[in-house]
């Protein structure tokens, strides 16, 4: 298998991945940064959504390089693939990546049906009440992910 260095942006979201990434406008300062929010914001909202079509793939290493970059990466695969702990072995990379791409294509999704739905709405805001939802709502399914995730390991925090 060749070493995957890269992950990709779904091209369908481009202008989106632009408009949160916009210099003295945009919420994010990177496409690394959008990425992981969208990511995590597929995950909450339960949309993993494969895609084909991607414009330019960002290095992997610019991910790992960001403070829990390659903890998302792991986290997000271990909750998807619960049963399975060899999703956390080296060799199993190219499927952590591919979770991490189809959750932040969702997010991104997500996101665009929010802006859709509220026009008038600055990006900023939208982005920060979503950002407050996560921290003050409980997730829909009443799952607690990491909470879950601890007690199958049998981590006692």
């Amino acid at each position: 298998m060749a070493a995957v260095d890269r992950f990709r942006r779904p091209s369908t979201h481009e202008k989106l991945l632009v408009e949160l990434t916009e210099k003295k406008t945009g919420p994010f300062g990177t496409l690394v940064e959008a990425m992981m929010f969208a990511a995590v914001l597929g995950r909450r909202k339960g949309r993993r959504e494969p895609f084909e079509q991607h414009d330019e793939p960002i290095r992997l290493a610019l991910m790992e390089g960001r403070l829990y970059g390659d903890v998302l990466l792991d986290m997000l695969a271990a909750v998807e693939e619960e049963n399975d702990p060899k999703i956390l072995a080296d060799d199993r990379l190219p499927d952590r990546i591919l979770i991490f791409e189809e959750y932040a294509n969702g997010g991104l999704g997500y996101l665009q049906a929010e802006i859709n739905r509220q026009p008038n709405e600055d990006l900023d805001a939208i982005v920060a009440a979503l950002i407050i939802e996560a921290l003050q709502a409980p997730q829909e399914t009443g799952e607690d992910d990491i909470g879950h995730l601890l007690t199958s390991a049998s981590l006692n925090w």
